[in-house]
């Protein structure tokens, strides 16, 4: 008795599984659900035929999945019907972006057999993925290396060249000291952050990856620090002697404090996992620190665009020394915000499913990521004409004293030759 009403409901269940109106067959995901249970499974179907042959006027083949487990929905005949590839068969699994094909006879039967053809094996897939997703990993290992020596050159020249102290150069010089602490605690995250310890979810990996954010952070706004002084001193023709230090590095360096406080609070409340790494379906929590960095960087396009604007027109006639160098800061910030904003915006991107894009997408991104510190460098601190004519008067100072440090040593080596000593003595005693 029990087992009557047990299939009297699962009959009602497949009943319900049919969309509005008697007219529709038994879709796939009915039939799927009851593939385990033969009778059930042969009821349905007999019920699809009924509810075919009752209201369908033209042939048709019915629902119905075949030997493989790809399940075919009802079609009219003469029609070929293309289902995606079984994600998995025998343990292997298949790429799924391609389709398997079957043709609905013009008897209403279905074709004996699908066409799956075009159903890849993903192993080899698998291996040219991790192929290159190895060679990504090495090159964004030695751009972060070239970037980190590059910053610490550029790091000491600001350091040892007290000549060209100004505020323009200070903020160079942090935005640089920002990048190199980035780099760094890269470093120690690929050196650190190993599976086991993202299950752990450790204390201290958790600090680590709030660390990287937030000097991750501290580099959109010394860069829009560098925007805010140029678009002062040029748009606002305000006078750069009245900006002080300590506004820049509140800018630059507190601001971002609070704001990566904050993200590690929601953190920890709704997605206290993984090393605080990646992001849980329907939690938002990275978009407190996300957001304000994306802020940022729009204020700074609009900020370039005012510059260039007032450069193109009122400071286009004048040669001043001032004038040229912020022309040539300008063009650095132009090329090194489009740079720090398009490997950002990046990580919103979905490549596409296509294996090109994925490919393009792995590179182009591993690239520029890595290489933005050394890009830094070398706008901000090798083509920097002060630090140049610097590094100029300072090699040939030392040339310069190098030279009469030896001069100095060959006068004084000469009275300790014996003719010169023998001769002095010679003269002496004549003297006397």
């Amino acid at each position: 008795m029990r087992r009557k009403c047990f299939c009297l409901l699962e009959v009602c269940a497949i009943i319900s599984l049919l969309p509005s109106g008697s007219s529709e067959n038994l879709t796939c995901e009915a039939l799927l659900m009851l593939s385990g249970n033969v009778s059930l499974k042969s009821l349905a179907v007999s019920w699809n035929q009924t509810l075919s042959n009752a209201t369908g006027s033209g042939l048709s083949c019915d629902t119905s999945i075949d030997g493989i487990g790809t399940c075919w929905p009802r079609s009219s005949a003469g029609q070929m019907v293309s289902r995606p590839c079984p994600e998995m068969f025998y343990g292997v699994r298949y790429n799924t972006t391609n389709n398997v094909y079957r043709k609905c006879l013009a008897n209403g039967t279905w074709a004996l057999k699908g066409n799956y053809s075009m159903c890849k094996a993903i192993l080899h897939e698998e291996k040219k993925g991790k192929m290159h997703y190895q060679i990504a990993v090495i090159i964004n290992f030695l751009g972060h290396c070239i970037s980190m020596v590059a910053l610490l050159i550029a790091f000491f020249l600001f350091l040892c060249l007290r000549s060209i102290r100004c505020l323009r150069n200070i903020i160079h010089w942090n935005l640089i000291t920002a990048f190199i602490l980035r780099n760094a605690t890269w470093f120690i995250v690929q050196m650190t952050m190993s599976p086991a310890v993202h299950e752990s979810n450790v204390v201290w990996c958790r600090l680590v990856t709030a660390s990287f954010n937030y000097f991750h952070s501290t580099n959109f706004f010394w860069m829009f620090g560098e925007g805010c002084y140029l678009h002062t001193a040029i748009v606002l023709t305000y006078s750069t002697d009245k900006l002080r230090k300590w506004m820049f590095i509140c800018i630059g360096w507190c601001i971002p404090f609070p704001i990566i406080v904050a993200w590690a609070i929601g953190k920890l409340y709704y997605d206290n996992e993984k090393c605080w790494f990646g992001k849980r379906a329907g939690v938002y929590t990275d978009y407190i620190y996300q957001g304000p960095m994306i802020l940022v960087l729009v204020i700074n396009f609009i900020f370039l665009f005012n510059i260039v604007r007032i450069l193109m027109t009122k400071l286009r006639a004048s040669t001043t020394s001032e004038t040229i160098q912020y022309r040539k800061a300008v063009k650095a910030t132009l090329v090194l915000l489009p740079l720090l904003g398009i490997t950002y915006m990046l990580f919103f991107v979905n490549p596409g499913e296509d294996e090109i894009s994925q490919i393009v997408f792995i590179y182009f991104n591993s690239f520029l990521e890595s290489f933005q510190g050394f890009f830094v460098s070398v706008f901000y601190c090798f083509l920097n004409s002060e630090v140049r004519s610097a590094v100029r008067k300072r090699f040939h100072r030392w040339q310069e004293q190098h030279s009469i440090r030896a001069r100095m040593t060959q006068a004084m080596s000469i009275p300790t030759s014996p003719s010169r000593v023998s001769f002095h003595s010679i003269k002496q005693s004549t003297s006397l």
